[in-house]
């Protein structure tokens, strides 16, 4: 029906308030309604309105799935969960399942059909579209802020609370919490879930500290990453596969840009979060003062984030922004739609960042329409959300092209006037009776008139200037003077020049020219003839007044509307029959326009003044108040009206019909305009918050709807037409007749100031009320909310849906009814009433007070009124008005009686209580103990508890408090009224730190433990979050407390956890506050030395993020051990001069847990086991003591064997001796010649060293060319000769060791078999035995023996080996016979007696694999 709207601006603080669908409709939620938008890159363009919800829409959702995206869902505060099609516009179906306020709302993207949605107290509610079936759940008893379901899982839903906590239930295990995701601290406002099904493209990025194995993550299970923003001014992005947080973005302060946001509003933080389907790795958020920002996922530091809307000013929101959604388009470009509290909604393109269009909404009423006389098609509108938007609608590029005002206005703009000559001059007046002048070209504040009106401006126009501006002064040349008319009934001039002086009153000048003593009429509407010379001024008693300017002389007055003058518009000059340019129209509340022909009064002013009675033409067809008219610039004689019945209708005044009836609004319509460039264009703007060009030729009706109020209009009109006299000009004229006081007939008159601005709704509104408006051939009843602090006035609706104050329910209703009966009843009431005062004894068929003369109990004694109370009390309980009954006690002086009912029937209230004391002490303390019971049942604990206390009950109090999980407020009344030392306090704040424990709260559950002296449990409850920081923080507080034992324990957690974060720096920091732990110092510095010496190779791939200035990779030609003890000296102070310091340590040490090395161990585990080898050996040295320093020596470099990590224990022994065996030949000076354990872990040591330089001179010859290789060999030939030469067998090929780990091996292939032939006769005895299952169980049975006597021997050969042999760890002597053989095959550098010998140890002790794979050597 319309052709460009501005529709109303989308709901504030919602969650989830506006969606998009794959179709390009944005739909967003404004008051009660719903708004379609048809968006694409360049444009958009309001397509429909979904109307259904008598409250204001609460959240809003697409159904997303293929071919189902005109399905969609909104709940609102009035509790219904409705379901829309928007292609036709229609209700599909509804559910009121939820008993509470409903906060946010998800159609879920992963099931079609399932819809999802929460309220204030907890509750989620699934609903089935198809089936209509509705499940309801209570993950937590917290109230709900948002929530979202899962795209990829659709059984997982993620709900945000108030209180910060995010939850993720499985609806498919009858809501089951699934995770609980705590680290935000405030409200909810966004969850979103990335577009990918899985964790991995971010894997790297957030998870870096995680070990892997062979580059693969263990298990197959793959989650999905949930983002959510928080009023506590950060993003987290959770994996929902580990239930916890990843990361973590706090927004950045960015300066504010642009000049759109009143700094005297402080507005609360909305943080909302989207994650468009096409950029998996980024998230959108909003920022503090409404700007959007790009965070980048895969990024750290200031290059995380990219802010829309940079490349210039004035792209970005003024305010914060409140819902996010994205729709692609064509060319697959994503763009992305915000609402905002700036009233704007903005599309995004999000390859550019870059803002596409804006499209203005309005937050009020929109009160006052007017067109530029100078700026062609310049629209400014006055509106109720307190800004003036001056519109540019003949824009090419840009159709919503609006610039917004709000400077100095802080109220609604009711009244507006372009300057009639002067560009960009516009006149405004407010509801606070602001009057002023922007400059609409400028940001500057508005210049603003110091005389304030004292109510509503209604009313600016521009015209000449009466006395005393019209006299002037020297040099002044004034043209325009501004006029405003206000609701107090005054019209005051404004010198536009001098603002800061004083305005002057015209009514001043009227009397004194006009000789009037009485009082005027007061003034609602002024309007100035186009040429300046009459001015028009209509009057609250109905009565149109015609002045001759600048004198302000009375022409004439019309006397024809008796209600007051709404509106008074002069026909344009311009018009091809110049008499037309003498009409005036005009419109009242009395829902008549009439128009008069001022010609003749004009042309030949009368020496007295004239009245008029008779219109020039009537139209009548609207029902309700006029509150707008505007004449057409392009017809003569045509007329546009708007009125309260909802409609505008154009009008051919000459033939008095009607010519087109617009519908289009769905509330009252306030204003109009006619397009100054376009004739069949007309603007209106009404209190459904939106303003509509429509087309009069596009229109389906011609005449208003048709009501009983329109037949009785007409039925008056051809009856004043039988009477109407004919005289000059088409009005009768009457002089010196006064009709005053006509307007007052069948009712009060109303009072000053009564005008269409007296209702508004605004974000915040209160009470509702419905009034008819007809939009189609019936009536439907649309909400008005109206603003709390401003009374209903009775001119605001017409008498047949006006409001009536509620009149109070009676005391005596029983009584009071007997008062209409018929008159014979009431007089025979006064004869019994006249026998009982007159007689002894009452008659026998009359009692006051009882039956059928209930009603004379008022009129007799005393005891016939208790009689009369007594009835009327029954009646009242009956009726179950409880309170009405309770007052009759009280008013009888039966207190207990009254506090008796009030008791039984739960209606005790504070009043009741106050006057409980004057029945008796006992009745009191009863009473207080009853009213307790009644508000705990309200759930009002808090005024329970202080209740109680009234009455002494401390205990009763504070269990009372502790019952409803109110332990804050429980613990402040133990403590403000028990003695410190009461267990009762120590079990409030045990029983809450248990609780806040439970919730994840434990910082405060610590603080809770502190309070009853109980540091120990405060630290461990601190620790339990296991992070570093909460772990030092443990740390320091047992330690202030003197729980040394715990602080050192916790000190050693957190430096371990320090030093697997590669933090060296904090963990020695940390482990500096305790002396005790100077072992553990020692041994971390070990380990960063280690690590720092193999960065670089392919041992060390991390990187660390803090060493110490004296660690660096070790440079000493003595090697490791040397550098280690340098740095012990120099920094911790230890040397061998304190031989009892160091056996302390070296007991310290031992007692650290060493286990074995397996082949799975993570290699930074690896190297903390490899280093406490290597401290234990270093102090060893330290003490003397060479053979145990050997053998701590040895069993680091064994641990790389046994880890399987070859180049690790390569590196430990060039690092330990550097000089090779030579190195070790040193050591084995230091030790005592009789001392066989050390001289054989010397050995042992030679042997890994020759067992790594075989393998890596068996690499370096099979890896070269023969020419590199016969260069190699001559340089490497004499010192590998040495090495294997030397060796004569005796070390690498050593027989003794050959014969432990054969026996060791044969050992454990027989335990293994034997391990086998258990299992299988479990799994035998398990199952039905059959035949032949049991021959083989006898079989094996008959084996077991001989097994058995096989370990037996080997053991007993294994005991017969020296014990040296066996403890100290050694090569696999026939591995490097098997090495030694492949190397003679491509050198020379094996002696013949060393191949010799390695074939005749293969022989004896190979197994059969090894002989297999030796076979060419032993042929």
């Amino acid at each position: 029906m319309h052709e460009r709207l501005l529709p109303a601006s989308p709901n504030w603080y919602s969650s989830r308030c506006s969606d998009t669908n794959d179709k390009g409709i944005l739909a967003f939620g404004a008051k009660n309604t719903i708004y379609l938008v048809d968006v694409t890159a360049s444009s958009s363009t309001v397509v429909g309105e979904l109307v259904g919800h008598r409250e204001r829409v609460s959240g809003f959702s697409f159904c997303q799935h293929a071919g189902q995206s005109h399905n969609c869902a909104s709940t609102s505060d009035d509790g219904t969960v409705k379901f829309w099609d928007t292609n036709e516009k229609v209700l599909v179906k509804e559910h009121k399942t939820h008993q509470n306020t409903i906060t946010a709302l998800h159609w879920s993207p992963g099931e079609k059909n399932l819809v999802v949605s929460g309220d204030e107290k907890g509750i989620v509610v699934c609903y089935q579209y198809n089936t209509g079936e509705s499940q309801s759940f209570f993950p937590e008893p917290r109230n709900i802020f948002c929530l979202s379901c899962s795209p990829h899982i659709w059984h997982y839903v993620a709900v945000g609370y108030k209180d910060g906590m995010i939850v993720l239930i499985d609806i498919s295990k009858k809501g089951e919490v699934v995770h609980r995701l705590r680290g935000h601290d405030d409200e909810i406002h966004a969850l979103a879930w990335a577009p990918l099904p899985n964790e991995e493209v971010l894997y790297s990025r957030v998870d870096d500290n995680t070990e892997t194995t062979n580059g693969m993550t263990e298990g197959k299970e793959k989650g999905c990453y949930l983002a959510s923003g928080s009023k506590d001014q950060t993003i987290r992005i959770w994996s929902t596969l580990k239930g916890k947080g990843v990361m973590t973005m706090k927004l950045p302060f960015l300066k504010r840009r642009g000049t759109g946001v009143d700094p005297a509003v402080k507005e609360r933080l909305w943080l909302t979060v989207h994650w468009p389907k096409g950029k998996p790795t980024q998230v959108v958020s909003s920022c503090f003062g409404g700007e959007l920002i790009l965070w980048d996922l895969t990024k750290g530091g200031k290059q995380k984030w990219s802010l829309l809307g940079a490349s210039s000013e004035g792209q970005n929101h003024s305010r914060i922004v409140f819902n996010m959604s994205s729709v692609c388009v064509q060319d697959n470009r994503e763009l992305l739609l915000s609402t905002s509290m700036d009233r704007e909604i903005k599309c995004w393109d999000l390859s550019s960042l870059d803002c596409c269009w804006t499209l203005p909404t309005l937050g009020g009423f929109v009160y006052t329409l007017t067109f530029s006389p100078v700026g062609t098609g310049c629209l400014a509108l006055g509106v109720g959300d307190g800004m003036i938007r001056v519109w540019s609608t003949l824009s090419i590029q840009n159709k919503y092209d609006t610039k917004t005002f709000w400077q100095g206005i802080k109220s609604k703009v009711t009244a507006l006037s372009w300057h009639p000559t002067k560009e960009g001059s516009l006149a405004f007046g407010t509801d606070d009776g602001k009057v002023g002048i922007y400059d609409a070209f400028s940001n500057k504040p508005p210049q603003v008139s110091s005389t304030y009106h004292r109510k509503t401006v209604y009313t600016l126009a521009w015209g000449p200037p009466v006395p005393p501006l019209s006299f002037g002064g020297a040099g002044d040349h004034l043209s325009y003077s501004l006029y405003s008319c206000a609701g107090e009934g005054l019209i005051l001039q404004h010198d536009p020049w001098k603002l800061a002086g004083e305005a002057t009153d015209i009514d001043r000048v009227i009397k004194d020219t006009n000789s009037i003593k009485h009082k005027l009429s007061p003034h609602t509407d002024l309007s100035w003839k186009p040429d300046g010379k009459v001015v028009a001024i209509g009057n609250e008693d109905g009565s149109i007044e015609v002045y001759q300017a600048p004198t302000l002389k009375l022409l004439c007055t019309i006397q024809q509307h008796h209600k007051i003058i709404n509106v008074l518009r002069w026909h344009h000059d311009h018009s091809s029959l110049p008499e037309l340019q003498y009409l005036l129209a005009s419109g009242s509340s009395n829902a008549l326009v009439y128009v008069h022909d001022l010609r003749t009064v004009i042309e030949t002013p009368p020496e007295s003044p004239v009245v008029m009675t008779e219109a020039y033409r009537s139209l009548a067809g609207h029902t309700a108040k006029i509150t707008g008219l505007a004449w057409s610039p392009h017809h003569d004689g045509r007329l546009v009206t708007v009125c309260y019945d909802g409609t505008a209708q154009v009008w051919d005044v000459q033939k008095e019909e009607g010519l087109c009836n617009y519908r289009g609004h769905r509330g009252r319509l306030l204003c109009v305009q006619w397009s100054p460039v376009d004739p069949d264009l007309v603007w209106t703007g009404a209190d459904d918050f939106t303003v509509q060009e429509w087309a009069v030729s596009k229109q389906e009706f011609t005449k208003p709807p048709k009501t009983k109020k329109t037949l009785d209009q007409k039925a008056k009109l051809k009856a004043k037409k039988k009477k109407k006299a004919t005289g000059k000009g088409g009005a009768k004229v009457e002089e010196s007749l006064s009709l005053i006081g006509e307007g007052n007939k069948g009712g009060a008159s109303p009072a000053p100031g009564e005008r269409p601005s007296d209702n508004e709704e605004e974000e915040e509104g209160s009470e509702t009320t419905s009034i008819s408006s007809v939009t189609g051939s019936t009536a439907v009843f649309v909400s008005i909310r109206l603003h709390p602090l401003q009374p209903l006035l009775r001119s605001v609706f017409p008498p047949e849906v006006s409001l009536k104050k509620r009149k109070p329910r009676s005391m005596l209703p029983l009584s009071t009814s007997m008062d209409h009966r018929p008159r014979e009843d009431l007089q025979q009431d006064c004869l019994n009433l006249a026998t009982v005062r007159h007689s002894e004894a009452s008659p026998a068929h009359c009692v006051p007070g009882l039956g059928d003369h209930i009603q004379l109990g008022l009129f007799a004694d005393r005891d016939a009124l208790y009689r009369m109370f007594q009835e009327e009390e029954e009646g009242h309980v009956e009726a179950g008005h409880y309170e009405s009954a309770v007052y009759l006690r009280l008013w009888k002086g039966d207190i207990a009686g009254a506090l008796q009912v009030a008791t039984e029937k739960g209606e005790l209230s504070d009043h009741l209580l106050s006057v409980a004391p004057m029945a008796g002490y006992q009745v009191w303390l009863k009473t207080v103990d009853v009213y307790v019971k009644q508000l705990c049942l309200q759930e009002q604990f808090l005024k329970a508890a202080s209740h109680l206390l009234s009455i002494n009950k401390v205990y009763e109090a504070i269990d009372l408090l502790k019952s409803h999980q109110l332990y804050r407020e429980a613990i402040a009344l133990a403590k403000a009224r028990l003695q410190p030392d009461d267990p009762v306090l120590k079990e409030l704040y045990t029983t809450w730190a248990a609780v806040l424990e439970k919730d994840g709260h434990l910082s405060t559950a610590a603080k809770c433990y502190l309070a009853m002296d109980s540091s120990f449990d405060a630290a461990k409850v601190i620790a339990k979050k296991n992070d570093p920081v909460s772990l030092k923080t443990a740390a320091s507080l047992a330690k202030i407390a003197g729980e040394s034992d715990l602080s050192y324990s916790l000190s050693l957690r957190c430096a371990k956890d320090l030093a697997s974060s590669q933090d060296w720096l904090g963990a020695q920091q940390l482990l500096s506050t305790h002396e005790s732990l100077l072992a553990h110092r020692l041994h971390y510095c070990t380990i960063e030395l280690l690590t720092v010496s193999l960065t670089g190779t392919d041992i060390v791939t991390w990187t660390c993020s803090s060493i110490h200035p004296w660690s660096g990779p070790c440079k000493n030609q003595d090697g490791f051990l040397a550098t280690l003890r340098a740095v012990w000296e120099r920094v911790f102070a230890v040397s061998p001069s304190n031989p009892e310091i160091l056996k302390a340590l070296h007991q310290q040490l031992k007692a650290i847990e060493n286990p074995l090395t397996t082949p799975n161990v993570p290699m930074k585990q690896l190297l903390i086991l490899l280093s406490l080898d290597l401290t234990l050996g270093a102090v060893s040295w330290l003490l003397g003591d060479w053979g145990a320093a050997l053998e701590k020596l040895l069993q680091g470099v064994a641990r790389g064997n046994e880890a399987g990590h070859f180049l690790l224990m390569s590196e430990t022994c060039r690092l330990l001796f550097p000089q090779g065996i030579d190195s070790i030949s040193e050591h084995k000076k230091m030790v005592d010649p009789s001392d066989e354990k050390a001289l054989a872990a010397a050995r042992s040591l030679e042997a890994f060293l020759c067992y790594q330089d075989l393998y890596h001179l068996w690499w370096s010859l099979s890896t070269n060319t023969a020419g590199a290789q016969r260069d190699m060999t001559n340089g490497l030939h004499s010192a590998s000769e040495n090495h294997i030469n030397g060796l004569d067998g005796h070390v690498l090929l050593s027989e003794p060791h050959a014969t432990c780990q054969a026996t060791q091996r044969a050992i454990a292939e027989i335990q293994q078999r034997l391990a086998s032939m258990v299992h299988q006769h479990s799994q035998t005895q398990e199952t039905k035995d059959s035949p032949g299952e049991g021959q083989a169980e006898r079989a094996d049975t008959e084996s077991l023996p001989c097994l058995i006597a096989m370990v037996s021997e080997h053991h007993k050969e294994l005991a017969d080996i020296p014990e040296h042999v066996k403890k100290y760890p050694y090569p696999d002597v026939l591995e490097c016979c098997l090495v030694l053989l492949y190397l003679s095959k491509s050198s020379t550098l094996v002696p013949d007696h060393l191949k010799n010998e390695a074939v005749a140890l293969i022989r004896k002790y190979g197994t059969t694999s090894l002989r297999k794979a030796s076979q060419r050597f032993l042929s």
